[in-house]
């Protein structure tokens, strides 16, 4: 019985992935075939389904938490929740969402993703429970801010955090949808953005 490599096994999973990634980007899931993933891949069907059992399969694995610089997501978010500084902290957390974005492909991976996550109940879970992970993060480091009067502490974390996500996706979904609009060169205006409103008394009700 022949011996599995793990360490090559992964290799080849992720030479599967990003091949497919690039594909699904230029293309959309539903216009890439297996058949061109196999052939930009330089693999047979048969030893791609060894990998994957589905186009389907291929898809979800470009939205798993992948090891980047020596960690995955989940573990920096985790980091960031143990930091002393929750400020600082805070804002790395958003570089860390926002980073995706400054890269080629994956402001158009994630709108097909929202797409077929409509048809797709389990890439709809699996991208539920990503975003819950990152508002979860979010909102305890907002409460951990506000009681170290680094943030406004009558901010909603939940909501606040929930804000702050959407304007994260805003960089993908605008840079998927114009070629014009730069995340890098908008990330400084989102960060100032973040300050200004989070600052301590920014969101008092000016009515009141």
């Amino acid at each position: 019985m022949r011996t599995v490599d793990p360490a090559k096994h992964r290799a080849r999973r992720r030479h599967i992935v990003d091949v497919a990634a690039e594909l699904f980007a230029a293309k959309g899931f539903e216009r890439t075939t297996t058949a061109e993933i196999c052939r930009t891949a330089g693999m047979s069907a048969g030893n791609l389904f060894h990998y994957f059992p589905n186009k389907r399969a291929i898809f979800h694995a470009v939205f798993e938490d992948e090891e980047h610089d020596g960690a995955t997501k989940a573990e920096r978010l985790a980091a960031a929740l143990a930091a002393d500084d929750p400020w600082t902290a805070l804002l790395d957390t958003v570089d860390l969402l926002a980073a995706p974005a400054l890269e080629p492909l994956t402001p158009a991976l994630v709108v097909e993703a929202m797409v077929q996550a409509c048809r797709d109940p389990e890439l709809a879970a699996l991208l539920s429970r990503d975003d819950e992970e990152e508002r979860a993060a979010i909102a305890t480091l907002l409460r951990k801010t506000a009681a170290a009067g680094r943030t406004d502490p009558s901010l909603d974390p939940d909501d606040t955090a929930a804000w702050v996500l959407a304007l994260i996706a805003a960089l993908h979904t605008s840079a998927a949808t114009d070629p014009s609009f730069s995340p890098a060169a908008q990330l400084p205006m989102l960060r100032l953005m973040l300050r200004r409103f989070l600052r301590p008394g920014a969101g008092a009700d000016p009515e009141r």
